[in-house]
């Protein structure tokens, strides 16, 4: 799924070794977690904060917290989320709202069919080693239009065959294997890049390994709000 030529990622890469080198020139005064800093929230804590806060959403009692002027101010000068989100850019699927977040509480990844490109994981890899998150979330949802044009087939217009090619392997690993294609292909694109991310170096990879990130699949229901792990 990834490829071999990846400049985004080298240019992350320059980005975040200046910015440690900023961090230990300023010392305590940096606002931000550098390499290697204890994060503020460990992954289950964050698991159980994000499924909390999807039972208030469905429950119609959304606290709507972080989400006023003082917060607004308060990570004006640095921000520590608790949890990388990797959505798909639906409109329906928005990860504040159905998690009854707020701002600087999630480091939002979105991309239709939810999947990771080049620019995407350098971007994860920043919040993972720059930012001390420790938790992942790949979220997949019902009815998903990037799956079903891939399940589909044929030619995809403009730039949406990238999009297509990268969701194939899930579906070509699953087609003929079930009746309900879109929505076993949905699942089986989580599960290829909750995998790919467990296996990513040189930053998600080891800390995976000590057992000091964590990284899940969900699932999203369109029609009951609701957000259920995927094995």
């Amino acid at each position: 799924m990834r490829r071999s030529a990846i400049p985004c990622i080298a240019l992350i890469t320059l980005v975040l070794s200046a910015s440690f080198t900023m961090a230990s020139d300023h010392g305590a005064g940096s606002s931000d977690h550098s390499s290697g800093a204890s994060p503020a929230v460990s992954g289950k804590e964050a698991h159980k904060m994000l499924f909390e806060g999807n039972k208030r959403y469905v429950s119609a009692k959304a606290t709507h917290k972080n989400q006023d002027s003082t917060r607004r101010m308060d990570v004006a000068a640095g921000q520590h989320p608790f949890a990388v989100v990797i959505c798909c850019s639906d409109s329906r699927v928005p990860p504040e709202i159905i998690f009854d977040q707020g701002i600087g509480d999630l480091f939002v990844i979105r991309l239709a069919g939810n999947i990771v490109d080049d620019a995407a994981l350098g971007s994860i890899e920043y919040a993972i080693e720059h930012l001390g998150t420790r938790y992942i979330m790949v979220l997949g949802h019902e009815s998903c239009g990037a799956v079903k044009a891939t399940v589909q087939g044929g030619e995809a217009p403009g730039h949406i065959g990238c999009i297509v090619k990268a969701i194939k392997p899930a579906i070509d690993s699953v087609r003929g294997r079930t009746a309900d294609l879109p929505e076993v292909g949905m699942r089986a694109n989580v599960a290829m890049t909750v995998q790919m991310l467990k296996t990513a170096d040189p930053f998600l990879k080891p800390l995976v390994d000590k057992g000091q990130l964590m990284i899940v699949g969900a699932r999203y229901d369109l029609d009951d709000g609701r957000v259920d792990l995927m094995p």
